[in-house]
Parts: structure tokens; sequence; C-alpha cells
């Protein structure tokens, strides 16, 4: 199987002016930013994705119904909170579902370590990054 470039999708669903996409892209992803799920098709494309959830949001309903996608599989789903989640939700949320739950203050760097650690452990989402120079480095 051909490595493609790392395609995450990152939705915004807290409607947040700043995201960690323009950053991510400069690392070398494909990103696509939304404002909601998108239907199945479209999300089986994505080696990644990373929901931006809004004050409130019931982290294990949304890990439940993106995981319950078909074909969805071994993708890589992280959660970015606001500070005020406790660590309570923030666990149940890994236990519905999440590979991984961030603060939504995180940086942009730490996002991406994040993805291209857990991506290691799926092996048939082989993806590369681009590098603004050109040069392909494996993720």
């Amino acid at each position: 199987m051909a490595s493609s470039q790392c395609l995450i999708l990152y939705i915004n669903s807290a409607a947040s002016e700043t995201t960690h996409a323009q950053t991510l892209r400069s690392l070398g992803f494909h990103v696509v930013e939304t404002g909601d799920i998108p239907d199945r098709e479209t999300l089986q494309t994505f080696h990644a994705v990373v929901i931006r959830t809004s004050p409130g949001c019931p982290l294990p309903s949304v890990a439940n119904r993106v995981r319950a996608q078909p074909r969805f599989g071994r993708r890589v789903l992280i959660a970015l909170v606001p500070p005020a989640v406790s660590a309570r939700e923030k666990r149940d949320a890994v236990d519905s579902g999440f590979d991984l739950v961030l603060a939504e203050d995180c940086s942009a760097r730490d996002l991406a370590a994040a993805i291209l650690a857990l991506l290691r452990r799926f092996p048939e989402h082989r993806c590369v990054l681009r590098s603004v120079t050109g040069r392909r480095k494996a993720a």
C-alpha cells in the first residue's frame, strides 16, 4: 500500500476562531476543517479526526457516534476540550472511544506529536508528512 499525505479532519464544533489547523498544515499535515461530523464516506478518508468540543458537550455520546460509523475502524480520534472539563469526564471520554483527550489550549506541536504517536499503532494508516522543502517524512 502506498503511503499518502497524513489527512486530518478538524471538527470545530465550538466555532472557535483560532484553531490548530493552520499550524498543523505548516507541519506537513493535510487538514480539512469543518463545523460538524461529515457523512461516513467522507469520514473514512481521514487518518485522524480531531474534535474541538464546546462547553457542556457530552463526550461519550460524541465518541460513540463517531466510532459507530461503518468502516471507521482503528482511526485516531482526539478530543480538544475546554479547561473546565473535569478529569473524570476526560476518563469517561477515553473509555467511550476517544484515543486521547487534550485541553483546547494545548499547542499545535503537542497535538501533532500526539497524532503521530497514535498513528504509529496503526500500520494500515501509514502516511507521510509534506515538508515545506518538498521532502517527505514518514509518520
